[in-house]
């Protein structure tokens, strides 16, 4: 047995991954919950945490904001590019490290692409208040898919081709059947999944428009799962186009709707991203990583995030014009593509 290996599993192992896929209840349920009683049932202290969606496309914000209200501990985040959703969890550590902290981050990408780069990330690792393994998109793909699919690990050529060996758990062997270096990634099993859609049942069949972002993988690799979506629709409805589902009930344990469950990013189909407010965010913590004071910050989690009971009274601190307009960009994206 290896010396790290306590360490070498940062969710659960393979091991205790099948077990709890053998004991979870695949029962066609009602599995419609609050995001109190979703955060409250199935996020713990030191879970590793599956962050769905795509840097700041459906991200699972409606659900962030509703862990960082009840407090978190030791949470170890799992994706491979994530934008506000980590950032609001890192933000939230900043101005509330006896509320909330992280232990570790396994990634490709934390940043906002147009909007620049995580200073929270920056800030929190020059402290050497986290630990992060770094991977690559493909790799973080392909560890979920090893997840989902059961398996301990999966080969793949992918990160022998730059540094990912020298900053992961990467093991390089020599391919049994054509005797050249393979590069084996461990699986990765969060304890929960936190995903976004467009529309569910209410049995936990999803629903994704646009790019799925290794969504389903996460749902089905994770032992718990909690899916927030725009429309919560008929089972007869959703089930009309089989092909459509991608992400299968037996995956997911609770569901909420919650529209525009993943502002100020963006969903397809629903709403363009609210730029203004993202700017707005990452402004508040520049300064700090400057060395400056974090009232700022402190006043902005205290209005949005603790000084409202839910994600809807979040919501409503937006102007209904605001809102329409981001629904109508996206309307018009889509007329584009169309």
């Amino acid at each position: 047995m290896e010396k790290d290996a306590k360490m070498f599993w940062t969710g659960l192992s393979p091991d205790e991954a099948r077990e709890a896929l053998v004991n979870k209840d695949k029962s066609m349920r009602d599995k419609r919950m609050t995001l109190k009683e979703a955060v409250s049932e199935f996020v713990n202290a030191g879970d590793n945490v599956g962050i769905g969606g795509f840097v700041n496309v459906r991200q699972p914000i409606a659900i962030i904001h509703e862990i960082i209200r009840k407090g978190f501990k030791d949470l170890i985040l799992s994706f491979h590019s994530a934008g506000m959703a980590p950032e609001l969890l890192a933000g939230a550590m900043m101005v509330r490290p006896d509320h909330c902290s992280i232990k570790r981050i396994e990634l490709a990408y934390w940043g906002h692409e147009g909007f620049g780069l995580s200073q929270a990330w920056r800030y929190l690792a020059e402290r050497g208040m986290i630990e992060f393994e770094d991977w690559s998109n493909y790799n973080m793909s392909a560890r979920f898919k090893a997840g989902a699919m059961g398996l301990p690990f999966i080969p793949t050529r992918g990160p022998l081709g730059g540094d990912i060996c020298n900053t992961s758990r990467t093991k390089v062997i020599d391919c049994p059947f054509t005797g050249r270096p393979i590069g084996l990634l461990p699986a990765s099993n969060p304890n929960v999944g936190l995903i976004h859609v467009q529309a569910a049942d209410m049995y936990g069949n999803c629903i994704i428009r646009g790019t799925d972002a290794t969504c389903a993988e996460i749902a089905m690799a994770s032992a718990h799962t909690i899916v927030t979506c725009e429309q919560l629709v008929s089972h007869e409805l959703l089930v009309t186009n089989p092909k459509d589902i991608m992400i299968p009930f037996p995956a997911v344990d609770a569901v909420v709707k919650v529209p525009f469950g993943a502002y100020p990013g963006a969903c397809r189909r629903h709403y363009y991203f609210n730029s203004d407010h993202i700017l707005e965010f990452l402004g508040l913590i520049a300064p700090i990583c400057k060395g400056g004071s974090s009232d700022a910050l402190k006043a902005w989690y205290d209005e949005f995030i603790f000084g409202v009971e839910s994600f809807e009274d979040y919501i409503d601190k937006f102007q209904t014009k605001k809102l329409f307009a981001d629904q109508a960009a996206e309307s018009y994206n889509c007329e584009r593509l169309a």
